[in-house]
Parts: C-alpha cells; sequence; structure tokens
C-alpha cells in the first residue's frame, strides 16, 4: 500500500509528510538534515524510541520507499537539536505544518462533488470541529484560569518559583528536574564553578534573566561575591508551558 507525499518548505528544503491511518509522519532524513544531524541516519537511530519503518511512498519518480517517524519521535529529534533552527522548526511545526495538515479536522482523500455535497461535507465537518473545540476549552479552562492569575506579564521567577507555577498549570516538574530540563534544551549550561548561567540567545530571546545577589560574609568575615541567580521571565514560562507539555504528551504517547 502505498501514500501520497505532502512537501513543505523550510529555510529553502524539503520537508515531506504522509498521513497514515490519520496519523502524520515525517520522512526522517528531510527533519534530520534541516535540523542540522550531519548523520541523520545516525541521528534517528540514538534519539528516537520508535523503529524508524520504512514505508513505500509516491513521488514523482515513482513509488520508493523512505523511512519515516511518527510525531512523537520527530519530536524527539527537536528536542535534542542544539542548533537555533530547532526552536524555529519547533515552532514551524506547531503554527504551521500540522494546522495546514488537520486544517479540516480530519484527514480526507479529495474526491469530485458536487457544490451541494462540498457545503453538506463542511458543515458536518465544521460540527464535529466546533464539538472537539468546546471539549477542549470546557478541560483546559481551570488550568487557563489558574494560568492567568499566576504568570503576570511582567517581572521575572526563580527557577524554585517557575516550577511552582508549572505545576499549578498541569507541567508536573520541580526545581532540580526544571534545572536540568533547561540544561537538555539548551537555554542554560555550566559555568564556573558548575554553577548554572544562562545562555545570551536565551537572554536576548526573553526566555531567561538573571539576578545580581548580594555578597555573603565569610567565617572570617570578609564578603565573597556570590554568583547571579538564574531567573525565568513571564514569556519564558509561556513557551516552557507550551514546550514541556509537549514533550510530556510525547513521553505519555511512548
Amino acid at each position: 500500500m502505498t501514500a501520497d507525499l505532502s512537501v513543505f518548505r523550510f529555510d529553502g528544503a524539503d520537508v515531506r509528510t504522509v498521513v497514515i491511518d490519520g496519523e502524520p509522519w515525517w520522512v526522517g532524513n528531510d527533519v534530520a538534515r534541516v535540523l542540522g544531524y550531519v548523520n541523520p541516519a545516525a541521528a534517528i537511530a540514538k534519539h528516537t524510541k520508535g523503529v524508524a519503518k520504512r514505508y513505500p511512498l509516491r513521488t514523482a519518480g515513482g513509488v520508493q520507499e523512505f523511512r519515516i517517524l511518527s510525531e512523537p519521535d520527530m519530536l524527539r529529534l527537536v528536542v535534542n537539536s542544539n542548533l537555533p533552527q530547532a526552536d524555529r522548526f519547533e515552532r514551524w511545526v506547531f503554527e504551521e505544518v500540522l494546522p495546514a495538515i488537520r486544517r479540516t479536522g480530519e484527514y480526507v482523500t479529495p474526491v469530485e462533488e458536487s457544490p451541494e455535497q462540498l457545503m453538506a461535507r463542511a458543515l458536518v465537518t465544521a460540527q464535529g470541529v466546533i464539538e472537539r473545540k468546546d471539549e477542549q476549552i470546557a478541560a483546559l479552562a481551570p488550568r487557563a484560569e489558574a494560568w492567568d492569575e499566576l504568570a503576570s506579564a511582567e517581572g521575572d521567577y526563580s527557577v524554585a518559583d517557575a516550577a511552582s507555577i508549572l505545576n499549578r498549570a498541569g507541567i508536573e516538574t520541580g526545581p532540580q528536574r526544571l534545572f536540568d530540563k533547561l540544561g537538555e534544551i539548551g537555554w542554560i549550561y555550566r559555568g564556573e564553578a558548575r554553577r548554572w548561567r544562562p545562555y545570551a540567545k536565551t537572554i536576548d530571546s526573553g526566555y531567561m534573566s538573571e539576578r545580581a545577589m548580594p555578597p555573603r560574609v565569610d567565617h572570617d568575615g570578609i564578603l565573597q561575591p556570590v554568583a547571579p541567580q538564574v531567573r525565568v521571565t513571564a514569556r519564558g514560562l509561556e513557551r516552557l508551558r507550551v514546550r514541556l507539555g509537549v514533550l510530556s504528551a510525547v513521553e505519555v504517547a511512548s
């Protein structure tokens, strides 16, 4: 059995997808290359948990077999890439590609229909979308209210406070776990004396900040400098809420 490819463009490169049994699958080599992996096959073997299965896909050159990845495994390639385009690729997937694939709320094969048939199918599809959206809104409303109450539009938070806010918004984490996750996604690094420091790019993006700390007095009564405190901004909190929520969904799907 073969399926038709959908081709999307990211930074001038083709990223091919296919819908199988109602779910989007991704051509592994395409994803690995745009994320900057030098050896796509090795990256897929190292970072994905599922089996990158081969599937016959119909192309302009005829039917060919490609290694394809499920959505969770595609996301694992994203979060394990340290290059700047990984964040842009992730946003592109969730803001452009998946909405384009799922715009009607279902996967349908185009067929010739009369205007009346097209209108009837559109109405049925629209009603289904509205019902699903209403269910999602009802389920997410309490968390959304909690989030609006906790995550103000200004200021920044210690990592411990950020972890507490994320917990109350439904993202299970703790201070140490959040520090580790921030390191994994390339927002912070171990600096002098193994202390966490934010990367300049995350400060420039408005996700992280640092706060100067007052010096401490040592046992000899001498003032000693204290490393700046790593802080998460309100914008960074919103980004983490989305990103960690996606990663949690990936782990559950595994």
